[in-house]
């Protein structure tokens, strides 16, 4: 069984996670305004718990988004700084299927849509399915929530629900209870650990966050005429 090493920073929690033999710890922050100055510790703390140095992990996942613009290059970042000092390879991993997959961990669901907010009235999403293995049935898109159309009966979870619960409530696979969760290290490092198996590492320099969004700010003028379109 690999030691694998995973960061999640994309939403306002922050997280890392250990999975060593068959064990996951985890440790997270929430509400804090850097996550860059949470993470390490957090980091340091469940390597020491398990009595491990960083060179003794056989790689490190990171969710590289969608998410928070500068969440995800945080995770990035830190990810590659620590890769680098340890000469380990990097398993980028998609912050929506950590939600699906903790939406199956916790649920059993096998059919799942993964919600997030995007914010500025949109949200990133992805519909999978699992049969031994995660399956793509859509791709992460980005899109206001009334445009979320998944193919056939599906579980639904992420802070996206919550975000734009006036286009979700009615929907049939909204679920009340799930409609707060946002990806974390604990799924990133099971995700990480079976691409590894799979031999999908990378080298530190090729690891990118991923963008669903070309621009990450509007213009004044682009927010004003957002605001009108809404209200019309």
């Amino acid at each position: 069984m690999s030691t694998i090493l995973a960061i999640e920073t994309s939403s306002e929690l922050a997280s890392a996670a250990l999975l060593h033999g068959a064990v996951v710890t985890s440790a997270e922050a929430a509400g804090v305004t850097t996550h860059s100055q949470s993470i390490l510790p957090m980091v340091q703390d469940l390597l020491a718990k398990a009595g491990l140095a960083l060179t003794d992990c056989d790689a490190i996942a990171f969710g590289s988004g969608p998410g928070s613009f500068t969440g995800v290059r945080t995770a990035c970042g830190i990810a590659q700084g620590l890769a680098y000092g340890a000469d380990l390879p990097l398993l980028p991993t998609v912050t929506l299927l950590a939600l699906a997959q903790a939406c199956h961990e916790k649920t059993g669901a096998c059919d799942v849509l993964a919600v997030m907010d995007a914010r500025m009235g949109e949200v990133y999403w992805a519909q999978y399915r699992f049969d031994r293995e995660w399956q793509i049935v859509i791709a992460p898109s980005l899109s206001a929530a009334s445009d979320v159309m998944p193919h056939g009966e599906v579980v639904a979870c992420g802070n996206g629900l919550k975000a734009y619960e006036k286009d979700f409530a009615a929907r049939s696979f909204f679920r009340a209870e799930m409609k707060e969760w946002v990806p974390h290290a604990a799924q990133i490092a099971t995700l990480g650990a079976l691409a590894f198996a799979q031999g999908q590492g990378v080298a530190a320099g090729v690891a990118e966050p991923l963008y669903l969004r070309n621009k990450v700010a509007l213009t004044t003028n682009e927010r004003l005429e957002k605001a009108a379109k809404e209200i019309a």
